[in-house]
Parts: C-alpha cells; sequence; structure tokens
C-alpha cells in the first residue's frame, strides 16, 4: 500500500527546498492557472492581482484574465479589497484525496482521545516525497504554540513525525533528504547527516522519534509510526508539548498506544 499523500503549499522558510515551477509547455492555460494558484502560502493567502503576476511570472493582463475564469469556478475569492484567496470549491475538491480521507476520519477518534487526555498538541502527519504534510492537528487553548497548520509542511529532519517517516523511507528518500544542505531552525537543530542517520536508526529500533528544540526554542515532540496491514508505514502520530512539562518516556508511551490503536483500524476493513 502506498504513503498517503496530500497536496499544499508550504511556508518557504521551512521548506527543505524549492518547489519546481510547474510545466507549462503541453497545456499552457492549465499550466498558467496552477501557477497562479501555487502563488498562494500560509504567508501570503491574500494577494493582489499585481502580487499574483509578480509571483507567478506572468504577464498581469494574463493574469487578470484567468482570474475571471478562476473566480466563475471557485477556486479564487475576492475580498472587499479586491485582494484574492483560495475558495471553497477548491477546498473541496482537495479534501476528496483518498490517500488521506480514509486515513484522518479513522485516526481522528483516537487523536482526539489523546489531546483531550493530555491537552497538549496532537498531529497526524504524512509523507509527499522527502516532505511531510500535516492531515490532522488537535490542541487545546493551554498548548504550547506550535508551527503546524493542517495541510501544511514542516522540514522532514527536524520535527518528530518526519523522522518517523524518514526512518522508514526508501533508502533513496533518505538519501535525498539527507544530501541537500538542512536549514538549521534552532540552535538545536540536527544538520550532520551522519548523526540523523544514526538518528533514523534509533527511531527504527526504539518505534518512536524525539524532537527535542529542533524546529522551535520551547516545544518537545515525540512521535510513532502509524502502518498499514502490510506493515508499511502510512503515517506518524506525535504530541507536542513544552520542552521540560513531560518525560519523553511517559509521552512515548501515549503515543506509541495512540498509534497502534490507529494501525489496527487501518488493518480492519471498512464494512
Amino acid at each position: 500500500m502506498p504513503h498517503y499523500r496530500v497536496p499544499e503549499a508550504a511556508p518557504p522558510s521551512l521548506r527543505q527546498q524549492p518547489q519546481p515551477r510547474l510545466a507549462t509547455g503541453t497545456g499552457p492555460v492549465i499550466g498558467r492557472a496552477l501557477q497562479i494558484l501555487d502563488t498562494f502560502t500560509a504567508q501570503h493567502p491574500q494577494l493582489s492581482l499585481s502580487e499574483l503576476a509578480r509571483k507567478a511570472d506572468l504577464p498581469v493582463s494574463t493574469v487578470h484574465r484567468m482570474l475571471g475564469e478562476l473566480l466563475a469556478w471557485g477556486a479564487l475569492e475576492r475580498d472587499e479589497h479586491g485582494r484574492y484567496r483560495v475558495g471553497l470549491r477548491l477546498w473541496e475538491v482537495g479534501s476528496l484525496a483518498p490517500r488521506t480521507q480514509g486515513l484522518r476520519e479513522r485516526a481522528l477518534p483516537y487523536l482526539e482521545d489523546l489531546a483531550a487526555l493530555t491537552r497538549e498538541n496532537v498531529q497526524l502527519a504524512v509523507r509527499e516525497e522527502s516532505e511531510i504534510v500535516f492531515v490532522e492537528r488537535i490542541g487545546s487553548s493551554s498548548a504550547v504554540p506550535t508551527l503546524t497548520r493542517v495541510g501544511g509542511r514542516l522540514a522532514i529532519t527536524a520535527t518528530g513525525v518526519g523522522l518517523v517517516l524518514l526512518a522508514h523511507a526508501p533508502a533513496h528518500v533518505q538519501d535525498a533528504a539527507l544530501a541537500r544542505p538542512i536549514q538549521r531552525h534552532t540552535p538545536f537543530t540536527l544538520t550532520d547527516s551522519s548523526q540523523l542517520r544514526r538518528v533514523l536508526a534509533q527511531v527504527r529500533t526504539c518505534g518512536y522519534a524525539v524532537s527535542d528544540r529542533q524546529l522551535s526554542d520551547d516545544t518537545l515532540s515525540v512521535a510513532a509510526p502509524v502502518t498499514t496491514a502490510a506493515g508499511e508505514v502510512a503515517a506518524a502520530v506525535s504530541l507536542v508539548v513544552r520542552h521540560g512539562s513531560m518525560p519523553v518516556g511517559a509521552m512515548a508511551d501515549l503515543v506509541r498506544t495512540s498509534s497502534r490503536a490507529i494501525s489496527r483500524v487501518l488493518h480492519t476493513p471498512v464494512s
């Protein structure tokens, strides 16, 4: 069974590598429309006509013409200030992605139980090539703030879920992720590929991963794998707390219990 994946733009500052520009050679109209949609990010959810043209590297006249079609279909909306944002119709289509739809729905009760028990951040993520994409996030008002958002991407080597998914990824994916320069987010971010390989081996041995202040100075994340009936790692679930607020061992026990419960549900055919 293949890895679950969902398409979504990532915060540029947290991407492991630049996203390739969509090819437009064989489908100029569709390609240009996708270029326009690809300009929206978590940092820039609303853009003006001139900003869209500049970010998409297209003439203003071309963007203006295509915006009419995108607005009519519902892919984009325009606010009261004339700025453009992603429309609900696009979200509706994206939510039908089969690789995440069943996973999230079947995992949600166990994620909610873990969140209610700990009153901390609980996350579910999948791998998209050498990046991770968050399928679900639950957090209480008292939990430590995180950079996570549903559909968002974060660094695969600096997060608990990322380390789990990378540890169980094919060798060529690991090689590609570790061959690139690794961005340092905090003084605690692991950037040495040899050290990261030792960490990945440890993750496979102990069954969980720890990211201690690698992504932000005040967070500790512990994650465990979710497996399919074939034994493949399809996702990872994590618990994210404020550094020093909970022992790693206790977190690992809770996360592994939840990940095993979700795995058992995935092993059961839908009636």
